[in-house]
């Protein structure tokens, strides 16, 4: 590692895949397995990554036979600054949860779902959130509208990103189940449950 520009450790969204991917096992990989487990990024590109990072140090390297094992070095002093970046989504959902849970008017449901709950966003991506609104709360209701201002202005604050918000009554749950717009679907396959009910339960099969 070069001491003098640590922060140049990772150059390139191809070794924060790389790393991504080390962070999430102890299991050494194989240069094959790396490349197939990461979202983006050639065979020989992760390759690449691959050999830099063991140059830095912070990727450990073993051959068996006539390949390379490969796994995150976790004692190298930039590890602790690696892991925290591939924890920021679940240190996201963390924050939206404790946030939600301290409503003064809890939710029916809320979750997170999209670009956000997929992990294939970017900077200009919204953090979308789906918020079930209890039946006997106005939509205008002044304390409501103040906690979903709040929760944007502190996603914005965390993340640099705006929110997305889907907002929905109670009582346009069953039409939801039963119409099934798209976004229904959606919910279905990605979300990820921050408050109440989870939506395989809330918007499962109508009828």
């Amino acid at each position: 590692m070069n001491l003098s520009r640590p922060w140049a450790l990772i150059r390139s969204p191809i070794d924060m895949e790389v790393l991504l991917v080390l962070c999430g096992t102890s299991r050494p990989l194989t240069g094959r397995e790396v490349a197939r487990l990461v979202r983006r990024g050639s065979q020989p590109a992760v390759n690449v990554a691959l050999r830099r990072l063991a140059g830095e140090g912070v990727v450990s390297s073993e051959q068996a036979g006539n390949a390379y094992l490969y796994t995150l070095n976790r004692n190298h002093l930039g590890a602790p600054a690696i892991e925290l970046l591939a924890g920021i989504r679940a240190a996201l959902e963390g924050r939206l949860r404790a946030e939600i849970a301290d409503w003064q008017i809890a939710p029916d449901h809320a979750s997170l779902f999209g670009s956000a709950a997929r992990g294939d966003g970017d900077a200009v991506s919204d953090v979308d959130v789906f918020v079930v609104r209890p039946a006997r709360v106005d939509e205008d209701e002044p304390r409501w509208r103040a906690q979903l201002e709040r929760l944007s202005d502190h996603v914005y604050a965390w993340t640099g990103n705006h929110v997305g918000l889907s907002e929905v009554s109670a009582t346009d749950v069953g039409r939801l189940r039963s119409e099934r717009p798209p976004i229904v679907e959606e919910l279905c396959r990605d979300a990820i449950t921050l408050a109440g009910p989870p939506v395989a339960k809330l918007l499962g099969a109508s009828g």
